[in-house]
């Protein structure tokens, strides 16, 4: 059976059973239909919600026409046994399909399993298909607030991602410890008050032998936290800084 492919991240491909199809797509609506029917393939969405995905600042004249004649279209080049529905709208692809978001989303979360289970190369393979897919912007070529909420849908897998890989390469130790580091501080870029990432990064600084960077870390979070949110880090933070410490913790 031939692949089928939609990517919407970065470049927008529709690749069906072997049939590059996103050429014929009717304008801009086209690809933001079909791309608002494959983020949501798991239901049937009624028409008056792709109404609102298409035209969400400025409506069309007579907006149930409008829609008519952008889903004509894309049936046509789609297929209509991919297009299924009157009332309701679903879009059916083979079951080999792969939706890039889908398994952005899917490797984050096999990724999260694989770290809880030990197995850190599972992890490691997992993490990085996320994160590879989640570099790309979604949509790039469009703005609306059902957009917005996918691109931090797949923010929030990208981040989570990159902490399951860091603590991959930090179990898996070597060469990896290196990335192990990279990856905690990229974590803490984009997300300035993960702690879970501090706490990622001052293991593995301890890993390659820079207790004191470790502890300057924990100082940075501390200090973050106290500025903007007027809160200290957690226990489990303050523990590991008095292990490094070399002081007992607490009970």
């Amino acid at each position: 059976m031939t692949s089928t492919r939609v990517q919407l991240c970065g470049r927008f491909v529709v690749d069906v059973e072997g049939r590059r199809l996103e050429g014929a797509f009717p304008g801009r609506q086209g690809r933001l239909l079909f791309a608002y029917l494959a983020l949501n393939r798991d239901r049937p969405v009624p028409r008056s919600e792709l109404v609102e995905a298409l035209w969400s600042s400025e409506l069309p004249r007579d907006p149930s026409d409008a829609l008519a004649a952008v889903l004509s279209k894309l049936r046509a080049a789609v297929g209509n046994h991919h297009i299924e529905g009157r009332s309701e709208i679903t879009l059916v692809l083979p079951p080999d399909a792969h939706v890039d978001v889908e398994r952005a989303i899917a490797s984050a979360h096999e990724a999260e399993s694989a770290c809880s289970l030990g197995d850190w190369h599972r992890a490691w393979g997992a993490s990085l298909c996320t994160q590879t897919i989640g570099r790309r912007t979604l949509l790039g070529d469009y703005e609306a607030a059902w957009i917005d909420a996918w691109r931090r849908t797949l923010d929030d897998a990208r981040l989570r991602a990159l902490e399951c890989y860091g603590r991959a390469c930090l179990e898996l130790g070597g060469t990896e410890l290196a990335a192990a580091e990279r990856a905690a501080r990229e974590v803490i870029r984009l997300a300035p008050l993960r702690e879970s990432a501090y706490g990622l990064l001052m293991e593995s600084l301890e890993a390659s032998g820079n207790v004191a960077e470790a502890l300057l870390v924990y100082e940075e979070l501390r200090q973050k936290l106290r500025e903007e949110l007027g809160i200290a880090p957690t226990e489990l933070a303050q523990a590991e800084y008095r292990r490094l410490l070399g002081a007992p913790a607490r009970g």
